[in-house]
């Protein structure tokens, strides 16, 4: 089960509430930012701008690749491992607004993660430390430590114990 927290609205949609959720500002500054690293060609200058300026917690050695998207809202809450690698245009969200509510939840990816592109990571989902997850998941779950999941919905391909057996036959 994802770790979100509810905040109920009343009259229109949250979508519709967005500035009183979150500062205008803050998102356009955000925006800018994201947009800037999304197309920038250094790895180190992309995560030095997220983490300065998106307050967002990027280890060492951690690769976004080109067109990630973070979270606009709430970047804050992204926490990357070291030695990670985001695939292409993957997006990585914080916050969703539904209807009658909105929710927030951290993200925290860990150590030595593998996503692959065109992926997109739900609100208040861990993914463990060596975990691998395919092209194209919608994580919206918990990911085990070294599990190698995929799909949407996203479902276990491989336990951490079937890929410790498959690279040992290699």
């Amino acid at each position: 089960m994802r770790n979100t927290k509810r905040y109920p609205v009343n009259k229109s949609n949250s979508l519709w509430q967005i500035y009183s959720t979150v500062p205008f500002f803050k998102v356009m500054k955000n925006f800018v930012f994201i947009q800037l690293g999304r197309y920038s060609p250094s790895l180190k200058l992309k995560n030095w701008m997220y983490r300065v300026f998106l307050r967002m917690k990027i280890e060492e050695q951690t690769a976004l690749a080109l067109m990630v998207m973070p979270d606009v809202m709430f970047p804050e809450k992204i926490h990357i491992g070291k030695n990670s690698i985001i695939g292409y245009n993957t997006t990585i969200l914080a916050h969703e607004y539904l209807i009658d509510e909105y929710r927030l939840g951290d993200v925290h990816i860990g150590n030595e993660v593998m996503i692959g592109a065109n992926c997109t990571i739900l609100p208040g989902v861990t993914i463990g430390d060596g975990a691998v997850v395919s092209a194209a998941t919608l994580v919206h779950d918990h990911v085990e430590p070294g599990t190698f999941v995929g799909g949407n919905p996203m479902r276990v391909i491989y336990t951490k114990e079937e890929m410790d057996q498959k690279m040992n036959k290699l």
